[in-house]
């Protein structure tokens, strides 16, 4: 059956595989991000290969635009079965460096965006009586390491977070399902966010060495949408083989 998903953090990486992978298979897409000119070529994309889709430009760590975008998906389609909580930034250094502007930014968009993103889908999910939460962590959300710091305390954040939904929703029986997706090295732009040079450096070898392509994060997620009701898949770790951290 159809389902609508809304899909933060569409515009490229994960969030554009997993658009294009739910749209194939006839699911109905609400595609939000900050980049209009990738959304509306995106939306294109999808509409020409006869998908259904729409974007909302959005800045997840806004209240208030995580609110829009429930909004809009609800005005058009008049539900949300799925909401996929996939922006995310990643800009590693350590600590000694004092980057507490991107600290900043990375708590807002990767922990009290996906936080902002349950409390806008979640009444209309427990009216319905189903749903699914869609969290993108990482491996980092289970291990930390020199220079992931920060990035891994927001990512065990949405971990953490996304355990207690679990356990709520479990409790209400309200039929809303949490998963977790935490994926290992793949093919996005998030190794280009770091400003630190040396940093940036080394994680595009290690990503150029091992990345697997976005396209298998999306089938990881289309995985777990497609399982029936009555069985929650929780977590999926999902990394290159090579990869050994």
């Amino acid at each position: 059956m159809s389902k609508v998903i809304v899909i933060t953090g569409a515009s490229s990486g994960i969030g554009e595989a997993t658009a294009k992978t739910l749209a194939k298979a006839g699911n109905k897409v609400v595609l939000a991000a900050r980049r209009q000119d990738r959304l509306e070529a995106l939306v294109a994309d999808i509409q020409a290969a006869g998908g259904e889709a729409i974007y909302v430009l959005a800045d997840v760590s806004k209240l208030e635009e995580n609110k829009k975008i429930a909004q809009a998906a609800l005005d058009t389609y008049g539900r949300i079965d799925v909401w996929v909580n996939n922006a995310g930034l990643m800009p590693l250094s350590e600590f000694s460096k004092g980057l507490v502007e991107e600290w900043d930014r990375m708590i807002d968009v990767n922990l009290k965006g996906t936080l902002y993103g349950i409390d806008a889908a979640l009444p209309t999910m427990r009216s319905q009586e189903s749903g699914q939460f869609v969290n993108v962590a990482s491996l980092s959300a289970h291990q930390a390491g020199a220079t992931t710091g920060v990035y891994a305390a927001t990512k065990f954040g949405v971990w953490a977070a996304s355990e207690s939904l679990r356990q709520e929703e479990a409790m209400a029986q309200s039929n809303v399902r949490v998963t977790v997706i935490s994926p290992g090295a793949v093919d996005t732009e998030l190794p280009q966010h770091a400003s630190d040079a040396a940093v940036k450096e080394n994680l595009a070898g290690f990503y150029a060495a091992l990345a697997i392509p976005a396209e298998e994060v999306a089938r990881s997620i289309q995985f777990a949408i497609d399982t029936p009701e009555n069985t929650s898949i929780n977590e999926i770790i999902i990394r290159p083989t090579a990869q050994t951290l």
